[in-house]
């Protein structure tokens, strides 16, 4: 696969992690849905999306930021050796204890405590992990796909990915809870979805693996 070619798949890697990210019902859309049944209103759904999407974006932002600045100052082999460790040890964690670490808000939270809990339960459940391993190979190999005319750098490459994995998170989780509010009802979901807990765990390995194969 040429250099082209492989930014492309990883662009698509990170659009369809945050696709991913807006399927699980931890990252927001059952919330979003329950404050609008609980308020009887479809707007209340639209709006507690833009706060979560927030949370999510802030909480995938540290974790990048941290991931990147590491990449700067240790050798590259070494930092995805510790990355997938870290994926792994997460993977663990979350299937042993993260279902008890989950905080609690109420039903007449605000925007600033939706975007609170998001990003609590972004950073609880290892969100911005999983970009990492299509993020470092893409910071590597996006400025020479472009050209170095146009002096991209690594911080931009990351804040463009942080906004396509944003939206595809936000698009993903706003379909969802309009159909869910407007069609399927929640009561429905307890036969009908799949249990995301193990699903999210099986990803941050897989992602921890490929992590230590690159």
């Amino acid at each position: 696969m040429n250099a082209p070619t492989s930014v492309w798949w990883t662009w698509l890697a990170v659009a369809g992690l945050g696709t991913f990210h807006g399927v699980n019902p931890a990252m927001g859309w059952l919330f979003a849905v329950a404050l609008g049944l609980y308020r009887r209103s479809r707007r209340v759904v639209l709006l507690s999306l833009l706060p979560i999407a927030l949370g999510h974006a802030l909480a995938t932002a540290g974790m990048l930021a941290a991931g990147l600045s590491l990449g700067m100052v240790i050798d590259h082999t070494a930092l995805n050796r510790t990355c997938g460790l870290l994926l792994l040890g997460w993977a663990a964690w979350h299937l042993l204890r993260g279902h008890r670490m989950r905080p609690r808000v109420g039903m007449q939270a605000g925007f600033a405590g939706l975007t609170a809990w998001s990003f609590m339960m972004a950073g609880s459940h290892g969100a911005g992990l999983m970009l990492l391993p299509a993020l470092m190979p893409l910071c590597g190999a996006l400025p020479g796909a472009l050209g170095a005319t146009r002096g991209v750098t690594t911080s931009e490459i990351a804040a463009i990915a942080l906004c396509l994995h944003s939206v595809a998170m936000l698009l993903t989780t706003g379909v969802i809870s309009l159909a869910v509010f407007d069609h399927f009802g929640v009561a429905g979901l307890r036969t009908k979805w799949l249990n995301f807990d193990l699903l999210w765990t099986g990803t941050l390995a897989a992602c921890g693996v490929m992590q230590l194969a690159l």
